[in-house]
């Protein structure tokens, strides 16, 4: 029997233990998507208990919790912090073969030196170690960072963020780690919803015009691209149902933007034209500027009603879609391919049934301006765990090139979360070990080191264009 995620944890040959020791664990870590609020590291957040940076913003938690019968009061609402702390150690136990058992170990490990296991008969022991080390400076937002090996952040801000918490960050000479936005402009995409107009509103005053029509639209956002750009931006991001590619002439989209801009309804084939005018008109600037267009589809969102109208979005009720049309999708980068505008581009889909799709459709749009210009992105959410990742990886092998994969993202909005790159590292080459020590790739130590330290993190200093 093997002793409890010890150093060599998921590495279960020769080969893979070699790979991860030697090329794997000491790169730096790039976490190009992640939640992350960069006012706290601006302001170098300090922790006042393990309740706070570990539960409070965790919806994959809370829906464990649930599942677990644990009552609402103990999970997003007024119980007191050890009680919450109480309940979730309790759910931990019982999380055989969920990634959370591992991922929650490695971050007792690796920043509180707790090497035991958590449940609901220890969790006294490990709520008073912990609670005690949350108070050393080395624990703050800024400190988590460091010990990590971070060596750059990109966070996931709203065209009309002000940045000013970037700015404070880079102004600061004592943090070394780079933190950038990445623009998220869900907001101007989604103009079914019912908040549509008022963000128009709030658009225009970002850039300080007025906006009437869809052409004042797309001017307002080319200010506010730049405005990112200038402020090191090389990073979109889109939160979709599913790509679609519905075009429509002008003058149609001029009429449903009026609509929507009045807080009328909009069809379902309204939205879809809306959509896909808006996201080509995107995908032309993301070209233009060099930035990489992130796309991340196939969720289906805010299903609980009742607990949506209690507590809002990101709170742990959304699921896998199945409706990620494949033909739409690749209507939307054809069209964009045929302009000569396709920018640098990951498709990320919740649906792992996806996965083969997605590794057919890399190769019908890749060129020569990018080793991988189109990507499969890291095992996403749901998938984020040692089936998914294997799966995905081994798709990506399969019908595209492993070795140009720019690798894990934690899309997360904890600081303890950087665990995750070693998770995914240690997946990663025990998957190619396994393949080397099983004769379909020769123990070639140099190449085998390349590929290792690309996917780990060369890989996206390079596609991403990163100054470090």
């Amino acid at each position: 029997m093997k002793a409890f995620m010890d150093e060599n944890f998921l590495l279960d040959t020769e080969c893979a233990q070699k790979l991860y020791h030697n090329f794997a664990k000491p790169m730096p870590i790039l976490d190009y998507h992640c939640h992350i609020n960069p006012k706290e590291i601006a302001e170098n957040k300090q922790f006042k208990n393990m309740t706070e940076v570990w539960l409070g913003a965790d919806h994959y938690k809370w829906r464990q919790m649930r599942s677990n019968g644990v009552d609402e009061y103990y999970i997003t609402g007024g119980a007191p912090d050890r009680e919450k702390f109480q309940k979730w150690a309790q759910t931990l136990e019982k999380l055989i073969g969920n990634p959370l058992y591992h991922w929650s170990h490695l971050e007792l490990k690796r920043y509180f030196g707790y090497n035991g296991h958590l449940s609901g008969e220890t969790a006294e022991e490990v709520w008073q170690l912990c609670n005690e080390k949350l108070k050393k400076p080395e624990m703050s937002a800024r400190g988590l960072i460091r010990q990590s090996g971070v060596a750059l952040i990109c966070t996931t801000d709203d065209p009309i963020d002000t940045l000013k918490w970037h700015e404070k960050i880079k102004e600061d000479t004592s943090f070394d780690t780079i933190v950038l936005p990445a623009w998220r402009p869900d907001k101007t995409v989604n103009a079914e919803k019912a908040e549509f107009p008022e963000y128009v509103k709030k658009l225009a005053q970002a850039g300080g015009t007025t906006i009437a029509t869809f052409e004042d639209f797309k001017k307002a956002i080319l200010n506010r691209l730049d405005y990112f750009h200038e402020r090191g931006c090389l990073v979109s991001d889109h939160g979709l149902d599913y790509v679609m590619y519905v075009p429509a002439p002008p003058t149609e989209i001029e009429t449903i933007f009026k609509k929507a801009l009045a807080g009328v309804s909009l069809t379902f084939d309204e939205t879809a034209k809306y959509k896909t005018a808006l996201l080509t008109f995107l995908g032309k600037q993301y070209h233009r500027m060099g930035w990489v267009m992130q796309l991340h589809y196939g969720c289906k969102r805010d299903n609980n009603q009742a607990m949506f109208e209690e507590l809002g979005p990101d709170t742990g009720f959304d699921c896998i879609s199945n409706y990620t049309p494949a033909a739409q999708l690749t209507g939307f980068l054809n069209n964009l391919a045929t302009a000569g505008e396709l920018p640098k581009t990951i498709l990320y889909s919740l649906n792992p049934a996806d996965n083969a799709i997605i590794g057919t459709i890399l190769g019908c749009f890749q060129d020569s301006v990018a080793a991988g210009k189109l990507q499969q992105g890291s095992a996403w959410w749901f998938n984020d765990h040692k089936n998914g990742m294997t799966e995905q990886m081994t798709s990506l092998a399969s019908l595209g090139i492993l070795s140009n994969f720019t690798g894990m993202l934690t899309d997360s909005r904890s600081f303890l979360s950087y665990t995750r790159h070693e998770y995914f590292r240690r997946i990663l080459c025990g998957l190619i070990g396994g393949w080397v020590e099983n004769g379909e790739y020769p123990y070639d130590e140099a190449a085998l080191e390349k590929i290792i330290r690309g996917i780990c993190y060369n890989n996206a200093i390079s596609y991403f264009g990163f100054a470090l």
